[in-house]
């Protein structure tokens, strides 16, 4: 396994309708390493953004698609995606706020 810094768990957010509705339920979701577990994933959260304590992870891992250019064939990256659920008491994240 790689040697990865909590800085490095989190790639970026996604931005879908399904994921936007799902904030006003406090659920977030976060492209993040592959590599990543989700204790890892908790403790960067809890460290990137101030005052947000962590319920749950639930985590999916997604292959890479089989993709063709000719008679080339070859596969997209594998990515993971993590679904983040906020304590009641906990602060927004003001990331997903703006949008």
């Amino acid at each position: 396994m790689a040697n990865v810094q909590y800085y490095d768990v989190i790639i970026k957010p996604v931005i879908t309708e399904k994921s936007m509705a799902a904030t006003a339920e406090k659920k977030y979701t976060f492209l993040v390493h592959t590599d990543a577990n989700k204790n890892m994933i908790k403790e960067a959260v809890e460290k990137m953004f101030e005052g947000t304590k962590v319920a749950s992870v639930h985590t999916m891992n997604n292959d890479g698609k089989s993709k063709r250019r000719g008679m080339v064939v070859g596969k997209t990256a594998k990515t993971k995606k993590a679904i983040v659920q906020l304590t009641e008491d906990s602060k927004d994240i003001e990331l997903f706020s703006g949008l």
